[in-house]
């Protein structure tokens, strides 16, 4: 067997191989997986079945730290002796490209998933610029999210043109339209339930945003451009599912005005999106900065309409006039006129949500951007004299990782 280990900076980012880990052990690969240590790697482990190395990694840049933990990585990588270190997210990957090459893994494999130095500015941009370079340098192949965003790293110069690639139409890794994210499949009376829980009238206008509860995310965009909604259609709600961050927090004010109106629900966190998203008639993604987003895709799978910011990662996923409807990032007017115009027109809000969930069934299925991965995987290791003896999964290998 193969050994290939999975780098990340915590333990969130493991979503990301969610059902991967079992495509590619089927395939001949031991997966392992290296993160900041808690409740939530564990609970990864158990479920994925695989070996975890709690590791703590910093976001922030802490070089005595970052030291250390470059130090207990490579004697993880020189125990495990994986022929492929996959690494993750910009602090991931530069800890796990570093640690790689320190070790003498062969094939070293970098996903950019987002450029932080998108949105920042002065020195802090230029450190971000240089880390990024490194990972790419060290990295024997870059895997990037989505095209937009790989434009935007050849223009910053962080990488060789033929060393950074994207699978497919890109994403994180792809959605389950066929089972988690499938209408179809969700328990009878979910939207109802929802609705009757957070109290909302079953014939209620309901627009919905998913994700941390940050400025980065245009929240205050969205609760600018909803106070205009509100009062041309009253019987419209919002739903925001997700957390208050503090870092990049939103304003006070905007955050008291949010919880005092009777018509917006805070729903915090919530493992069960599938349901909160039958809820909905329109999810809102106002971002200033993305990889590729997963909800916009999510969304899609479940048959909404989405509108978002026209900016790289998003151009990606939402198709602009045909599943959804991009506005300018940071513009509260114009993301209120494109949720008014879903306000008004309920066939356009079918019509988009209908569009999405062929797009994405069509451009975004997991198991053919796993295959690309696991022919990234296999090409590397030619190049180095190697292979993977891997056979053929079976019919029944194959249902049960799907029912799984």
């Amino acid at each position: 067997m193969t050994a290939l280990v999975h780098v990340t900076t915590v333990p969130d980012s493991l979503l990301f191989l969610v059902g991967q880990v079992g495509f590619m052990e089927d395939r001949g690969y031991t997966v392992s997986v290296v993160t900041s240590p808690g409740g939530k790697l564990d609970a990864f482990a158990a479920r994925e079945g695989v070996a975890a190395y709690g590791v703590e990694m910093a976001r922030k840049v802490t070089p005595l730290r970052d030291l250390v933990t470059v130090l207990r990585l490579v004697r993880i990588f020189r125990s495990i002796r994986p022929e492929i270190v996959h690494a993750h997210t910009p602090k991931g990957g530069l800890l796990g490209m570093i640690s790689a090459t320190l070790a003498g893994v062969p094939v070293r494999v970098y996903h950019m998933r987002g450029l932080p130095l998108m949105t920042a500015s002065g020195p802090r941009r230029t450190l971000l610029r240089a880390t990024e370079k490194v990972s790419c340098q060290l990295a024997g192949r870059v895997i990037c999210v989505s095209h937009s965003l790989r434009e935007v790293a050849l223009a910053e110069g962080l990488c060789a043109p033929d060393k950074i690639e994207v699978a497919l139409a890109g994403s994180g890794n792809g959605v389950d339209s066929g089972g988690k994210f499938n209408p179809a499949r969700l328990r009878t009376g979910a939207r109802q339930a929802v609705r009757s829980e957070l109290g909302i009238p079953q014939d209620a206008l309901v627009f919905g945003f998913v994700g941390r509860l940050v400025c980065d995310k245009g929240v205050v965009e969205l609760a600018t451009a909803w106070r205009g909604i509100a009062a041309r259609h009253p019987e419209a709600h919002l739903v925001l599912v997700g957390p208050y961050e503090e870092g990049d927090p939103v304003p006070q004010d905007v955050r008291r005005a949010l919880a005092e109106d009777p018509r917006v629900h805070l729903v915090g966190f919530c493992d069960d999106t599938p349901s909160m998203y039958a809820a909905m008639d329109v999810v809102v993604l106002p971002t200033y900065r993305e990889g590729f987003p997963n909800v916009p895709l999510e969304a899609a799978a479940m048959g909404l309409p989405v509108v978002a910011t026209r900016i790289p990662g998003c151009v990606d996923a939402v198709a602009d006039g045909l599943t959804g409807t991009l506005v300018p990032a940071a513009d509260a007017g114009a993301l209120e006129a494109a949720l008014d115009r879903y306000a008004a027109d309920e066939p356009l809000r079918r019509a988009h949500g209908a569009a999405g969930r062929t797009r994405v069934e069509t451009d975004f299925c997991r198991e053919r951007i796993w295959e690309v991965i696991a022919g990234i995987y296999a090409r590397l290791l030619s190049e180095h004299g190697l292979t993977v003896s891997a056979k053929p999964p079976t019919g029944a290998d194959v249902r049960h990782r799907e029912a799984s």
